[in-house]
């Protein structure tokens, strides 16, 4: 269902306390996936399904054994895990998936989510998330240097915590700027000299409003806040508080819009199908080049997360997709400004190829070629179009192999505070 969806990667969760021991038997060896106690048969089979799909796993580490806390849970506190012994699990996930014994190779590790949120990794510290990350980016590079290493992965909100609400989160760009060691301002400076070691920054923004949702409050980070991370993170780069073997990359590795049917206060499945679009593509103005989407299937009900790209169903074989799943797997989007018309799209075979755009006036009439434009060897197209347009026409993408994209009127829905989650 994922590979038919257009994906190309999928993140996994690896739950480091379900796969090691509760309790170390005599002679276990952390760094070594065949030491006694380690349990890989629920990841293997996982992996293994993933290879079969052709998609690339992003491994997502979470989760703390009993023995392994620095910081106990507390009430709203996930607790902490010890830099150290996340590292030698990290080291042996690496080696359990480093291609030999006929297991798949997985190069793809991301440490933690959203560790910003105190119901994830608490109390909050960007100084201990920085260990975390560098124990985990020194273990999976020393099994192989190409290996790749996300962090981030952030909240896109700040909480304050309360009595009545003993969780909380530090406002992404705060935590971003107190893990890189930089300064606020438009030119940040250094602040202090420890650095952190990893491949691609992650961020989840989610977004009021729509795609192009803006923060409220400073330093939070939705979709129209993206370039200001971006532009934190080239500084970061830039004054090398950051350690990478390759270009660092800006990927979202979380999103998704609520849809109605099933939420009642969710978008309607039109709208939730276009704001795909839109979000993808102000994710690719902003550098982002992985989104994974959250979720693939809603939820059983009652449950807040209602962003699959197929309705629950009891059996996958059922389960029926929503319009995002098209919007998703070609997305395509059309501005009308002065009779002109501005284009975007990625065709769902990710491949250079010729894509024919065309248009039709009002609801019902019929399509017709206006233009045909290149899409680049990673599928992405764009152009502006010279069209006595109007906003009663709508216009849609059509490709080989990808079929025809959803139909993107030209007349701009009204403005909505519908929220993300």
């Amino acid at each position: 269902m994922s590979h038919s969806a257009g994906a190309k990667y999928v993140r996994i969760e690896v739950p480091w306390q379900a796969i090691a021991p509760s309790s170390r038997p005599t002679g276990f060896v952390a760094d070594d996936p065949t030491s006694p106690g380690y349990s890989w048969d629920g990841p293997d089979a996982t992996l293994e399904a993933a290879r079969s799909a052709h998609l690339t796993p992003i491994l997502n580490i979470s989760g703390i054994p009993g023995w392994a806390y620095a910081e106990r849970p507390r009430p709203g506190l996930a607790g902490t895990p010890k830099a150290s012994a996340l590292g030698d699990f990290a080291k042996a996930l690496a080696r359990r998936y480093d291609g030999s014994a006929g297991l798949p190779a997985e190069h793809v590790f991301q440490v933690w989510n959203e560790p910003n949120l105190s119901l994830d990794l608490g109390p909050v510290s960007a100084s201990g998330y920085r260990g975390m990350v560098n124990a985990v980016s020194d273990a999976v590079h020393a099994v192989d240097p190409s290996n790749i290493v996300i962090a981030g992965a952030l909240d896109p909100f700040g909480h304050k915590k309360t009595r009545k609400q003993k969780w909380y989160s530090i406002r992404p760009l705060a935590f971003m700027r107190s893990l890189l060691c930089l300064s606020k301002g438009s030119h940040p400076h250094s602040t202090c000299a420890a650095k952190v070691h990893f491949d691609v920054w992650s961020h989840h923004p989610y977004s009021y409003g729509g795609p192009f949702g803006r923060a409220k409050l400073v330093d939070d980070v939705e979709i129209g806040d993206l370039p200001q991370m971006r532009a934190l993170l080239k500084a970061g780069v830039g004054l090398h508080r950051i350690v990478s073997a390759q270009p660092v990359k800006f990927w979202v590795t979380e999103f998704g819009w609520n849809t109605k049917p099933p939420r009642a206060h969710g978008a309607s499945l039109g709208l939730a199908a276009r704001w795909t679009s839109e979000s993808l593509h102000q994710m690719w103005l902003s550098g982002i080049s992985v989104v994974t989407w959250f979720l693939l299937q809603d939820y059983p009900r009652p449950s807040p997360w209602d962003s699959g790209l197929f309705f629950y169903a009891s059996s996958l074989d059922h389960a029926r997709p929503k319009p995002m799943r098209t919007a998703f797997r070609f997305p395509f989007v059309a501005y009308l400004k002065k009779g002109n018309v501005s284009i975007w799209g990625r065709v769902a075979t990710s491949d250079a190829q010729v894509v024919t755009v065309q248009r039709r006036h009002g609801k019902k009439g019929a399509w017709r070629t206006v233009a045909r434009v290149r899409a680049n060897q990673y599928g992405i197209f764009k152009a502006t179009l010279r069209l006595k347009a109007a906003k009663q026409d709508s216009l849609r993408a059509v490709a080989t192999g990808s079929g025809p994209s959803l139909a993107f009127s030209l007349t701009r829905p009204r403005g909505s505070n519908i929220a993300p989650f």
